[in-house]
């Protein structure tokens, strides 16, 4: 399984930087401090961190893509797996674009619940699960099985789900308490070139932020009265292979995984972007990213280095450029 994931990021890396021009990659530097990798992940047992939600008490939700896996980092670093999403029937080889079940977005509620998503090719399975403490996880929303759903956000006071799917290019809406999706949005923008389309997605300053792997591109959709999708409106370019994302805390400012490249890079609300982390730091094929105050969670899956999986831990600093 994980030759067959490997190869398929490969030919997905290869694509992106054909697609984009190399004067679009930004230019180094390492405004970051306290960098360490604080957990290395297991490789060989699909623990391919895809998404993470970080939860008051300082410990940390992730989805293991490879395992089907929801887990728990502790602020020790023990890892602790939460559950494990039931394997489909046909071993997920008709999972779109990739050829086998995953675990992909994941959030964290205020009620204490975790919601993920898990795509499989299959109708009984794919869609948004939900896991309780004390319970096992239940699926509360269908996704289209011909869908891969990828990022996942929730607007707290809407009490609404954003589910974007990377390879119909769609923005389903779905209630905080389940049911049968919408389609929010079908924008062109959200559409894939032929790998993944839609990724990332962060619900901030009145509008739903996505991410567009293929296009390389940081998508703003307003959220108009009656949950409604206003006009999109295209960020920034020239991001090849970005994939999930989170705000520092400074207006439109945004942390982002480059996840081909080994790169995380700070986007600012004009488009440009700067280096802050790369393959020198330990990434892996960063995957998300999460803000606590200003200490930064960055994922790695090694879905194309095959090496470590790992977590990186990083301090903003209180001023940078």
């Amino acid at each position: 399984m994980l030759k067959r994931i490997s190869l398929v990021a490969t030919v997905a890396a290869t694509a992106v930087a054909v697609a984009l021009p190399a004067e679009a990659t930004p230019v180094t530097q390492k405004p970051l401090s306290h960098i360490r990798i604080a957990n290395h992940f297991d490789l060989a047992a699909g623990q391919m961190p895809e998404n993470i939600a970080l939860l008051p008490d300082g410990t940390a939700n992730v989805t293991f893509a490879g395992s089907r896996q929801i887990a728990q980092i502790t602020p020790g670093g023990s890892t602790r797996v939460l559950a494990t999403l039931p394997a489909p029937a046909d071993g997920g080889t008709g999972t779109p674009a990739l050829g086998f079940p995953l675990t992909t977005g994941i959030v964290q509620a205020e009620d204490g619940r975790t919601y993920a998503l898990y795509a499989t090719g299959t109708a009984d399975l794919t869609g948004l699960w939900r896991l309780a403490p004390g319970k096992a996880p239940e699926r509360i929303a269908a996704l289209p099985p011909d869908g891969l759903p990828n990022g996942l956000a929730l607007d707290p006071h809407s009490e609404q789900f954003y589910i974007t799917d990377s390879v119909l290019g769609t923005v389903w809406t779905v209630p905080l308490s389940g049911g049968r999706p919408t389609a929010w949005s079908r924008a062109s923008e959200l559409a894939s070139t032929g790998f993944l389309g839609a990724n990332g997605a962060k619900v901030h300053d009145g509008a739903l932020w996505v991410t567009n792997l293929d296009k390389g591109t940081l998508v703003r959709i307003p959220i108009r009265h009656g949950n409604t999708a206003g006009v999109p409106q295209v960020r920034a370019t020239g991001l090849a292979g970005i994939d999930d994302f989170a705000f520092t805390g400074r207006g439109n400012e945004v942390l982002a995984a480059l996840n081909a490249p080994g790169k995380v890079v700070l986007i600012r609300p004009d488009g440009t972007s700067t280096t802050f982390l790369d393959t020198d730091d330990g990434l892996q094929n960063p995957t998300s990213v999460a803000l606590r105050g200003k200490e930064v969670y960055v994922l790695s899956a090694a879905y194309i280095t095959a090496e470590d999986p790992n977590l990186l831990l990083a301090r903003l600093p209180g001023h940078h450029r």
